[in-house]
């Protein structure tokens, strides 16, 4: 019988007090967290710790959680950072390596599958993890820590099964997660690629990347390729700021990408001009849009874009 359970993480502040959770049902659930941490270490770790906590039960384990981030560091990502030595396509150290390399040990001989679902959607599971997260971020930043939980016990009356240290909140973790980026890596499966320098390059893949489902279902990934100043003039004239933009963001389904014109237009600046439609036959929509992308400590970062629509 497979073990079914919902993980997830919360940051007050982000960095700030952080909590973890993860949720099977009312006998079978744990939390934690630290002083000072990120959603991302926080989603990390009810992983971690779940995976921990079942390692001595032989049933397969479905995870559920809302962070896309996480789901591909595991199964996507972290084969080929482990081949790099724990180093990014761009040469930098992975984010949270600690936690990684603990996940990396965990998910050994483990029949795991993961499954994503829309944050705060209502999904049961997701909704007692995130509150078991919130819970434990809110107790750290009261000055105490939270009830860690029954957990899965061997038996009614035992203590719940020994893991693996858990990883401390080290400073080094404890800033922007660019491992939001790690789409930008080449192909994990082309052993001694790396990830384009070439400034146009990398934008037109961020570009892309701002396009995908996988990308817009995770409010962390749209809001990392977002400057802080960033907005939007949008096809129908409105005028888009980032917080209203993150608010709605979601998935488009297949979009077509045509490019006009991509120019490095400095060092740290390039225009990317482009047609895409969406949809089939007369009720598809067809839009001209630019962006600026500007790099900002080494990343690019979306700082405006406009849309216009035109005839099909």
């Amino acid at each position: 019988m497979t073990i079914i359970a919902a993980a997830d993480g919360s940051a007050l502040g982000n960095p700030g007090p952080a909590g973890w959770g993860w949720y099977s049902d009312d006998d079978h659930w744990a939390c934690g967290g630290w002083p000072n941490g990120t959603n991302n270490m926080g989603e990390l770790m009810a992983v971690l710790d779940l995976l921990q906590q079942t390692a001595h039960l032989d049933e397969p384990l479905h995870v559920i959680c809302d962070s896309t981030y996480v789901i591909n560091s595991i199964t996507k990502w972290m084969k080929g950072w482990k081949r790099k030595g724990w180093k990014k396509g761009d040469g930098k150290p992975v984010m949270n390596v600690e936690i990684m390399k603990a996940l990396d040990a965990a998910m050994q001989g483990r029949q795991v599958t993961f499954e994503w679902v829309k944050g705060h959607s209502g999904h049961r599971l997701n909704e007692e993890a995130d509150r078991l997260a919130t819970t434990a971020a809110e107790a750290w930043k009261a000055g105490g820590a939270p009830d860690p939980g029954p957990g899965f016990r061997v038996g009614r009356d035992e203590a719940p099964a020994p893991g693996a240290a858990h990883p401390r909140a080290v400073p080094g973790q404890v800033e922007t997660e660019d491992d939001l980026f790690s789409f930008l890596d080449a192909d994990d499966s082309a052993p001694g690629t790396a990830a384009p320098t070439d400034p146009v390059a990398q934008v037109l893949i961020a570009e892309q990347a701002l396009l995908s489902d996988d990308v817009r279902t995770d409010r962390a990934s749209v809001a990392a390729l977002l400057h802080p100043q960033w907005s939007e003039v949008g096809a129908s004239g409105r005028i888009w700021t980032r917080e209203e933009f993150l608010a709605e963001v979601g998935p488009l389904g297949a979009v077509t990408f045509d490019v006009v014109q991509a120019e490095e237009v400095d060092a740290d600046t390039v225009l990317l001009v482009w047609r895409g439609s969406r949809g089939a036959g007369a009720g598809a929509d067809h839009v001209l849009r630019s962006s600026w992308w500007v790099r900002v400590q080494g990343r690019w970062v979306q700082r405006f874009h406009h849309a216009s629509l035109v005839a099909g």
